[in-house]
């Protein structure tokens, strides 16, 4: 790919991405008002994240692998269940991650 093509499908893609959100607010407030559009746009986050760690965590490149990561999460996971304080949270699930790979796991 040349640098020329590569600058076109920035400004493409920069393009695309202000005349979207100049539609979002072109939208009638009467439209998402509505019940079934309102929870819709308010769990669409939930589930974009929740997509975003499945990705990051279980794939590398092309494959499905299970490796620390996916333990690291898991504990995470389960410290978020017990409710305990977000920082905590990271700091075990990366210690976790990070204690798995010092013991040879990829």
């Amino acid at each position: 790919m040349t640098a020329t093509v590569l600058w076109i499908a920035v400004i493409v893609a920069s393009l695309a991405s202000v005349a979207q959100k100049w539609l979002g607010y072109q939208v009638p407030p009467q439209l998402l008002e509505r019940p079934v559009i309102a929870r819709v746009t308010g769990l669409l986050p939930i589930a974009l994240l929740g997509a975003l760690l499945a990705t990051q965590t279980l794939t590398s490149g092309q494959a499905i692998v299970l490796d620390a990561r996916v333990l690291g999460v898991a504990v995470a996971a389960l410290l978020l269940w017990r409710r305990a304080p977000f920082l905590l949270v990271v700091i075990a699930g990366a210690a976790v991650t990070a204690l798995l790979r010092l013991a040879g796991m990829p």
